[in-house]
């Protein structure tokens, strides 16, 4: 049913943009907080509404390993 291509991809991160429901696996916390989090980085970055935050600039802004977020962000 899967290509070839599908069964070679390497298993981890698949996106670059983070969203409030993968900082709630993260943090545990709220998705309310979540969202608030996200606008927090989104200002000390200087980043225009309309511009996402990556997992990389998540996990600098938190202090989180980058590649602790493969096991997380696994789908």
């Amino acid at each position: 049913m899967f290509s070839k291509e599908h069964e070679t991809m390497k298993p981890g991160i698949t996106r670059i943009c983070i969203y409030p429901k993968d900082i709630q696996r993260v943090t545990g916390k709220s998705e309310r907080y979540s969202r608030y989090l996200i606008l927090k980085i989104r200002s000390v970055l200087n980043k225009e509404k309309h511009q996402v935050i990556t997992v990389q600039e998540f996990c600098t802004y938190m202090g989180i390993p980058y590649e602790s977020m493969r096991d997380i962000m696994r789908y």
